[in-house]
């Protein structure tokens, strides 16, 4: 994991305007040696291009393809303007991430710290705080809640089993494998019967051996009974915060609904989409799926053109890596589009609701064929 220093840190800064602010930047990249002589030119032609303002009062300034070879060492400088810079359409950003990356390796990098920043309370102290620690734990995530363990990786679908057992196993194993729980979880979710919720889906979890919290899914490829129950999906939580109730509170929505169906018939990456957000009616949703062949994936300039795409449309519009954690990101956002960590070859599910989103995935389709601004 990419790892930041004090020294990367600059705290109460100021500058007249987001030139004089990306030079400042630029100059400190230089200074850590992790760029050449030039590269602020890069830079600044960069922000001439697409604006690399993220979104929640942070920009993150990088320079061209054509000045890559100036970069020595992948790392970032941190800027801090307390008084905040006009970065354009009435955009204002108070922390300025210098990025200089050789290669496509920023994007885990991009991927890690909009993470963080993702969180709207997290960027308000981040421009308040006048504590450089504090700032570098809190672009870490030392200072955030624990990671809530759940993605498709933790959902299973057409699973082989005839009976529940089979199922509590699979769920406390791989929650286990994960180290979200010990063997006293594992051993108390097996020896207790789960709790039937109604409509085929069943939960179960344990107050022994939490370590993290996390959630996993198993559905039966055929429903079966268990002493006249019916028994198509168990879903496990393991509670160390309160997180795993946002999922319970979804499920508890889609049963109150008789919407269970919707559940027992999703892919994974739909299952989990239904227990983690907002999902529209099948009806009224449309659905495309394309490949990003973008050579460095969807960094900061073709993530710009995909989203100003998308915002030219009135309908809702969610964006899935199916390469990465399968977890919906609002396709209005720059920093949540980034920060799903797209790559050259990646699968993204494009899943709209609207009078005009036949259109909007039509044009997404074509816009992201033409290289969304990069060139076929």
């Amino acid at each position: 994991m990419f790892q930041l220093s004090q020294q990367d840190i600059h705290i109460g800064a100021a500058a007249s305007d987001k030139q004089e602010a990306i030079r400042q930047v630029a100059a400190a990249l230089t200074q850590a040696g992790r760029v050449s002589e030039g590269y602020v030119d890069g830079m600044l032609a960069r922000e001439l291009q697409t604006s690399t303002y993220l979104g929640n009062g942070i920009a993150i300034p990088h320079g061209t393809t054509d000045t890559r070879d100036l970069v020595l060492d992948t790392g970032v400088q941190v800027f801090q303007f307390p008084q905040g810079i006009a970065w354009g359409e009435g955009q204002t950003a108070y922390v300025v991430i210098g990025i200089a990356a050789r290669s496509d390796e920023h994007l885990s990098l991009l991927r890690q710290l909009t993470h963080v920043l993702s969180d709207d309370s997290v960027a308000e102290r981040l421009a308040k705080t006048d504590s450089t620690e504090e700032l570098r734990s809190l672009l870490m995530g030392e200072k955030n809640a624990a990671e809530f363990l759940f993605d498709t990786q933790l959902i299973a679908v057409d699973v082989a089993a005839e009976n529940l057992i089979t199922l509590q196993a699979l769920n406390a194993g791989r929650l286990k494998e994960m180290g979200a729980v010990d063997n006293a979880f594992v051993s108390d979710v097996i020896s207790r019967k789960p709790l039937n919720l109604g409509q085929g889906i069943w939960l179960s979890d344990s107050t022994e051996g939490n370590l993290k919290s996390a959630a996993t899914v198993s559905r039966a490829q055929q429903a079966f009974d268990l002493e006249g129950e019916k028994v198509s999906m168990l879903l496990t939580i393991s509670v160390a915060d309160d997180q795993p109730l946002n999922v319970l509170n979804y499920l508890s929505d889609l049963l109150i609904a008789n919407n269970a169906e919707r559940l027992l018939t999703a892919d994974p990456v739909g299952v989990l989409a239904l227990l983690t957000s907002e999902v529209e009616e099948q009806a009224n949703v449309l659905t495309a799926e394309y490949v990003i062949r973008n050579e460095h994936g969807l960094h900061a300039r073709p993530g710009t053109a995909l989203v100003n795409v998308i915002k030219q449309f009135s309908s809702e519009i969610t964006v899935t890596n199916l390469d990465g954690s399968g977890k919906p990101a609002n396709g209005r956002s720059l920093m949540k589009v980034v920060a799903l960590g797209v790559k050259k070859g990646h699968h993204l599910r494009f899943t709209a609701s609207g009078e005009d989103a036949e259109l909007a995935l039509k044009t997404i389709g074509e816009a992201i064929a033409e290289g969304l601004g990069e060139g076929a």
